[in-house]
């Protein structure tokens, strides 16, 4: 079902079943030559269904529609390749565009989480129940791709792309001056919140993510549409509170550390999460993924900051506080 949140945009609720997501937000802009699809929700039937009920609830043709990718998460972009067409423009930022090329060496990230703590067995199963490496798009468009200030004009919507690293290296917001909205995909969520996570030491996301934070913060908006759960008006109280959230659990993982000397995997199951589970032990395989992902971020923002130490080990990298 497609929800009118204003003359000529629409919200379709995509689901994202098992998930801690809940769902997805894809927005469409329809106007009277094109339509604009931003974001499309997972590559399985189920995501398909609620698509295309949303569409036909709109009477959107599909020969007509362009889509714009906020970032490279398969949540966004998965379905995109059974909903394109020949005659369809597939917008996405040049830097996230990168993991769709084919050439692309993952066995570097594989080496990267055994080297912070995870087990090969262990690794294999997380690789194999990834969503994300699941319910990817199978069939990959030609992209159009958007750097920072690009603009996408699309009936009475004319929407800028800014640029905000941190949940992906190449994640955009939209944003639309004139009407003061900004479609703020996972950079900035409302209920609950973005996961940052890092899988090189040559990218430090969440400091990244803390600069782009500060980049949005006081834009003048009205409306901020983000890419999953609630529409939200508070963008500056919002950024203060995902600031504090992370200097937070910073703290958190200083304190997991002490004075002992430990990988970014044992840090991380010693760090609280938001997770129906009594104990490390018994978390999914792929939420651990998540996990140590996160703590890496975390580890690589304290390193930036002087506040830890990373010693390289031949097996296994560990920390210490400095």
């Amino acid at each position: 079902m497609a929800e009118e949140i204003m003359p000529g945009l629409f919200r379709i609720i995509i689901p994202l079943p098992n998930s801690p997501l809940k769902d997805l937000n894809s927005y469409v802009i329809k106007s009277d030559d094109r339509n604009l699809i931003i974001d499309t929700g997972f590559n399985r039937s189920i995501c398909f269904d609620a698509m295309e009920k949303g569409l036909h609830d709109l009477n959107i043709d599909l020969s007509k529609t362009d889509f714009m990718l906020t970032h490279m998460h398969s949540d966004h972009t998965g379905l995109v390749s059974r909903l394109f067409t020949e005659t369809s423009i597939v917008y996405i930022g040049r830097i996230d565009s990168r993991v769709f090329n084919e050439n692309i060496n993952w066995n570097d990230m594989l080496d990267y989480a055994l080297h912070n703590g995870f087990q090969l067995e262990e690794l294999i199963k997380a690789a194999e129940s990834h969503p994300g490496f699941k319910y990817r798009p199978r069939k990959i468009p030609e992209f159009t791709l958007l750097d920072d200030g690009s603009v996408i004009q699309m009936g009475n919507y004319r929407l800028k792309c800014l640029l905000t690293p941190g949940h992906t290296e190449g994640h955009i917001c939209l944003y639309e001056e004139e009407k003061q909205i900004l479609f703020s995909g996972d950079h900035i969520l409302y209920d609950i919140t973005p996961h940052i996570e890092s899988w090189s030491y040559e990218v430090n996301s969440l400091k990244n993510y803390m600069s782009s934070l500060d980049m949005v913060r006081n834009l003048p908006v009205k409306l901020v549409l983000p890419g999953h759960r609630n529409f939200f008006t508070d963008l500056k109280g919002r950024v203060d509170e995902l600031k504090e959230h992370h200097e937070m659990r910073a703290l958190e993982v200083l304190d997991v550390l002490g004075k002992k000397t430990m990988s970014a995997y044992d840090i991380a199951a010693q760090m609280t999460w938001d997770i129906d589970c009594e104990n490390w032990e018994q978390f999914p395989t792929a939420q651990k993924w998540f996990a140590v992902g996160e703590a890496i971020a975390h580890l690589l923002y304290l390193q930036s900051d002087g506040q830890i130490i990373r010693h390289q080990g031949e097996q296994t990298d560990t920390y210490s506080a400095v």
